[in-house]
């Protein structure tokens, strides 16, 4: 697997991810609720599905070579990349007319 395919992939992985908590009902995708997931458990599930996202490009970042050091900015960049990443879900989820 070469990097650009390895970039691509996360991207994607990053983009699938951060839609989840907004597409499916279910907790972490597997457990069924009772009742309907709040705005607080969404969020709280997007900062879990950030941190599987992050081990998975560090795990494809060690297959490829030496792990770079990272500083407070790349994880702040992330964080807001994985943001923007779950708008079209929350545009989907709390601003659509669902009948």
């Amino acid at each position: 697997m070469n990097q650009t395919f390895s970039v691509w992939l996360l991207v994607a992985l990053a983009l699938l991810a951060a839609n989840l908590p907004f597409i499916s009902n279910r907790l972490l995708v597997v457990v069924r609720l009772a009742s309907p997931k709040l705005l607080a458990v969404r969020v709280a599930e997007m900062v879990f599905w950030y941190f599987v996202v992050g081990g998975i490009g560090l795990f494809l970042e060690q297959r490829a070579g030496q792990i770079a050091p990272q500083g407070w900015e790349f994880y702040a960049i992330t964080a807001t990349l994985f943001i923007t990443f779950a708008f079209p879900g929350f545009v989907y989820r709390y601003l659509f007319k669902h009948r």
